[in-house]
């Protein structure tokens, strides 16, 4: 199935990448299609929006990290979204910054690893459940199509130290997810428009703490 072709002007717009960052993504799209043939890291219908629908729509995190973020912790992470993207914009601009990833299925595991060792990433694979992984004590935590807002906000209790942050990919039942959330959970929360899809959000969460 034919990917779309890369679009490194889009990829400077989102997250101000470098071309050395650019050819690292083609690799890992490269791979990521190749692996896809038989591990279902993307759906296949996806394949052909690789760019735009997946990396371009994680690597818009980055902008939002301050420089200061030495530890981030990517859970759920499945073919690598957002977390080894936001791992190769690491690698380039911000080298020291260590990613985490958690994730259960041991193959994506081994994609995950196998990409992290051909770029040469700062990165932790770690092949366990969200909530059986040692905690990661992060600067930053992020996930991207994982879980309702209420049980990721769990998870980021967990691997977030109490000054985090949490920066959470979200769809169009966002507003309802965070009205749930509210029942069980204080926080201070900032809705960020989607830099890649007009339906979307990224919820900028600090100070979480359990009712």
């Amino acid at each position: 199935m034919t990917v779309a072709e890369p679009d490194l002007l889009a990829l400077q717009e989102v997250a101000g990448v470098s071309r050395e960052t650019y050819q690292d993504l083609v690799t890992f799209s490269e791979l990521l299609v190749k692996w896809n043939r038989s591990i279902n890291l993307v759906s296949p219908g996806s394949v052909p929006e690789l760019w735009q629908r997946h990396i371009l729509d994680s690597a818009q995190l980055f902008p939002m990290f301050n420089e200061s973020v030495e530890r981030v912790a990517d859970i759920g992470t499945g073919g690598g979204f957002p977390g080894l993207v936001l791992a190769i914009l690491f690698k380039h601009h911000a080298p020291k910054r260590h990613m985490t990833m958690i994730e259960a299925d041991k193959r994506k595991c081994a994609f995950l690893l196998t990409v992290s060792t051909a770029l040469n990433l700062n990165t932790t694979v770690t092949p366990k459940r969200i909530e059986e992984a040692d905690p990661v004590n992060a600067d930053v935590l992020t996930s991207r199509a994982l879980a309702p807002l209420e049980q990721l906000l769990g998870y980021a209790d967990r691997h977030l130290k109490p000054s985090g942050t949490a920066l959470l990919l979200k769809g169009r039942t966002a507003e309802t997810e965070i009205e749930e959330a509210l029942a069980s959970w204080s926080m201070d929360l900032k809705r960020r428009d989607s830099k890649t899809t007009d339906d979307a959000v990224v919820l900028d969460i600090t100070h979480l703490g359990r009712r």
